[in-house]
């Protein structure tokens, strides 16, 4: 093609589809944009062969677009058998099982009457030469009789109404016996007696065979012909009686009269044919390419072509972005194929799948379509946590956590087999709820951090990989009333843990500072929750140039830069956050993951 412009070429149809009828049908789908991406359909048809061109855009995927045309036209069609046949003498409808097992009958049925037919033939044409080799052995007596009659009928009486005698006649029905005997033929004609008065009457049919037998065939080259014949007539009776004999015979026939058809008019099949077809999935129409895909906050969810969203980046459109949407704001964000799936996992434990087309598109300003329309949740239901995932690979793991600080750990291929309406995940007891999931590889620590300033970190090995709909193990030992709040995969030491507390106070802390303690134990103090600062109500790996966003329970966004917050040690109070008016709290805080332009 031009540059990156690709066309479809069609060189074959269907059966019964009309060319030209399929590109006014073609043209009449681009014209009403219900199939988009072509910039031209040509016929080129000549006395060479049919070829219609469909020219592409510059960029499209052929493969999509042919999938469309297969799916919306008669490109692809198939074609109905109402496969009746007569059994029996009556019309009945067959399978294709039936209708094979019927062919064959009916094969066997045509290979045994020809068989049959041959036979009789065979037996007729034996039963002349019999006679005409009768008339060799006695040349002299037969011409000596035909001319000493007065009338053709006379010299055919004469035939038939006494014996003859033939050693060679005789010693060839010696070995095929009454074989080769036609059928009907009365007990007086043929070979009958015994000793001297043994002879040979011969029949109606012969002696006017041996009447008609012209004075060349009485020469000793034409008498050997007459008795090679013969020889080649019996051994063809004996065939055709071991074959009626033995139906195997017959199949072997069948088949290689089948095998002989092929050979002569089996030429390449101008149209493909296949038994079945499979139903076209949406997959099937959409072009694989990788795109943006984000979460906010507020649970809004959208796409946006990969090269798209750079440019509006470079565009410099950033805080035209964030100005129109100032109640919500993107705490999740990750490029994926169209092709791959989201695992969407919700706080009573249960995944949904999500294949990335679904998300709907959306431009840089807007804001996308709540997640909760795109899954099948129920009341009350809210999605926690989303992964998106290229490949179901053995070597790789979903983690979980829970508010009652129960974790576990299951292999990613395990959710390999999306179902429509989601499947259990983890079991959970009464009152519990999930609070966090992360994909790992079985190489990092997990963290793990309570409602009261409490934080655990161990080896994600110290939790062995179990089944989906599984309970789990202890991972952090909480007091009465405490509840896990967050789950952290640790993926390098240079990073922070950003803490936070209702009451608007809270710090930063180096990773390191958060060292390996047993799994199931109440672990080390993450942040003092003292009168002043409250429980903690969030705890979130930054980096120095990352920006959050501060949650107030009264719908407050406030957004600031990581690097603007003092980095403190572990059991330290922290600094204000945010200042809170009265009755306010802080409910939670978020790294944003789509950060402002400068």
């Amino acid at each position: 093609g031009k540059g990156e412009r690709q066309a479809i070429i069609i060189d074959e149809l269907p059966y019964q589809v009309n060319k030209a009828n399929l590109l006014i049908k073609i043209g009449e789908l681009v014209r009403d944009k219900k199939l988009e991406g072509i910039s031209e359909i040509r016929d080129e048809s000549d006395k060479s062969g049919m070829r219609a061109v469909i020219e592409l855009k510059r960029g499209e995927n052929a493969d999509v677009i042919l999938n469309k045309l297969y799916k919306d036209t008669q490109l692809q069609d198939s074609f109905g058998i109402n496969m009746v046949a007569i059994i029996d003498g009556q019309p009945k409808l067959l399978n294709l099982k039936q209708v094979i097992d019927a062919f064959l009958r009916h094969r066997r049925e045509v290979v045994t009457r020809r068989t049959l037919f041959e036979l009789r033939k065979a037996r007729e044409r034996g039963h002349i030469l019999e006679g005409l080799a009768v008339a060799l052995s006695n040349v002299d007596e037969i011409i000596a009789l035909i001319k000493a009659a007065p009338t053709p009928a006379d010299a055919k009486r004469g035939l038939m109404g006494r014996s003859w005698r033939s050693s060679l006649v005789e010693d060839m029905l010696s070995r095929v016996s009454d074989a080769a005997r036609p059928e009907g033929l009365l007990p007086e004609f043929g070979l009958v007696g015994e000793g001297k008065t043994r002879g040979y009457f011969l029949s109606d049919a012969q002696a006017q065979a041996i009447l008609e037998l012209r004075l060349q065939r009485l020469t000793g080259l034409e008498q050997d012909k007459i008795v090679g014949e013969y020889r080649e007539v019996m051994d063809k009776i004996s065939d055709l009686l071991d074959i009626l004999a033995k139906p195997q015979r017959v199949t072997q026939i069948i088949g290689d009269e089948l095998a002989a058809v092929k050979a002569q008019f089996g030429d390449k099949r101008r149209s493909e044919i296949i038994t079945h077809t499979q139903e076209m999935s949406m997959e099937d129409l959409i072009a694989p390419e990788d795109v943006v895909v984000t979460l906010s906050h507020g649970g809004y969810m959208k796409a946006q072509k990969l090269d798209e969203y750079r440019a509006q980046k470079r565009g410099g459109r950033g805080k035209q972005a964030a100005s129109t949407k100032e109640d919500d704001f993107v705490d999740n964000l990750f490029i994926a194929n169209t092709h791959n799936h989201i695992l969407c996992f919700s706080n009573r434990g249960r995944v949904y799948w999500l294949k990335v087309y679904e998300v709907p598109q959306g431009s840089r300003i807007s804001r996308g379509k709540p997640i909760v329309n795109l899954l099948p949740l129920e009341d009350g239901e809210m999605i926690n946590a989303v992964l998106p995932v290229s490949e179901f690979v053995e070597d790789k793991y979903v983690f979980f956590a829970t508010a009652d600080g129960t974790v576990k750990k299951t292999p990613l291929a395990q959710f390999a087999n999306p179902r429509t309406k989601g499947i259990i995940a983890i079991a959970l007891d009464e009152g519990d709820f999930l609070i966090g999931v992360a994909l790992t590889d079985g190489k990092h620590d997990v963290m793990l951090f309570s409602n009261e300033g409490k934080a655990v970190r161990f080896d994600e090995n110290d939790v062995r990989a179990m089944g989906r709909d599984t309970r789990g193990v202890r991972g952090m030992n909480l007091a009465k009333g405490g509840k896990v709040i967050s789950l952290l995969v640790a993926e390098d030491e240079n990073q922070s843990v950003l803490t936070a507390t209702e009451n608007g106070y809270g710090k930063r802390t180096t990773i390191t500072e958060y060292t390996r303690h047993g799994r199931g134990t109440q672990g080390m103090i993450a942040i003092q929750t003292s009168a002043r600062n409250g429980k903690v109500v969030a705890a979130t790996l930054v980096n120095a140039d990352d920006e959050i966003m501060l949650i107030g329970t009264n719908g407050v966004l406030i957004r600031t830069r990581v690097k603007e917050i003092r980095e403190m040690s572990r059991a330290t109070q922290g600094v204000t956050l945010i200042n809170l008016g009265k009755g306010d709290k802080l409910a939670g805080l978020s790294r944003i993951a789509e950060p402002e332009e400068e």
